[in-house]
């Protein structure tokens, strides 16, 4: 039998439920990203994601502009208003895809800033390669964008699409970020097995990600919250006592 964390431990003795722990966990995380360490990584990951989302904007409008004749010059302007309102819709649902594609860039620079400044007493994470890291980010980008197409298919025909995001981003979000999060300190296959061990507690990680996936404008910095998140959950996870949570749940 795998041996009980540290963490397990905290927790037992004091009675701390494990929606303590992640809540916890999620409080550090958005202390962080926007704590001045994280500055650099803050602005480039808004930056690109900013500049993505306008090119797509661009490169839309642009194809519409091109394949469609419209004789009225009234029925244009219906058209692009409509077109317009449609893509601002569409792009509520592409955040999720479209950030996580940012996820393996940033992951170490964001690992590293919370293992250093929140765990010192523990040996650092192994940084990916960049070719791991690039093949990391395109598999998660297309896994995500698959879940929040078919998401945003069923809003436009069947209303289901806002039960579908929460779940499938708390699952997909919450596996991936947990894994990566992982990666650097086990193997691949005891990574997964360590996230299969703890599936409940990951999945409702996950939940909270998806959850500031759904804030606009504080959507656009998931990459930074959700990466910074699940260090601190699988470090509490895998028994790295951090004294902060005594202090912050008044235990």
């Amino acid at each position: 039998a795998v041996a009980q964390s540290k963490w397990k431990t905290y927790l037992l003795n004091r009675d701390v439920k494990p929606d303590t722990l992640m809540f916890h966990a999620a409080n550090l995380a958005l202390r962080q990203i926007f704590s001045k360490p994280f500055r650099s990584v803050f602005w480039k990951s808004l930056g690109l994601t900013l500049l993505v989302l306008v090119l797509l904007w661009i490169g839309v409008q642009a194809l519409l502009a091109m394949f469609l004749v419209v004789p009225y010059p009234w029925l244009e302007t219906l058209i692009a208003f409509a077109t317009g309102a449609g893509l601002l819709f569409g792009m509520a649902f592409l955040i999720a895809p479209i950030t996580s594609a940012f996820a393996g860039i940033f992951l170490d620079e964001i690992a590293g800033l919370v293992e250093g400044g929140q765990y010192p007493q523990d040996p650092p994470g192994r940084d990916m390669s960049v070719v791991k890291s690039i093949s990391q980010s395109i598999r998660f980008f297309l896994v995500v964008l698959g879940v929040n197409l078919f998401a945003l298919i069923l809003v436009l025909f069947f209303g289901l699409g806002v039960p579908i995001f929460f779940i499938a981003n708390g699952y997909l979000l919450g596996r991936e970020y947990f894994e990566m999060a992982a990666f650097r300190f086990r193997a691949p296959d005891e990574a997964k097995a360590f996230r299969e061990e703890h599936a409940f507690m990951v999945f409702l990680s996950g939940l909270v990600i998806a959850a500031f996936l759904a804030v606009p404008i504080l959507n656009l910095l998931t990459p930074l919250f959700a990466t910074a998140f699940m260090v601190h959950v699988h470090k509490m996870l895998s028994g790295s006592q951090k004294p902060g949570l005594a202090q912050s749940s008044g235990i």
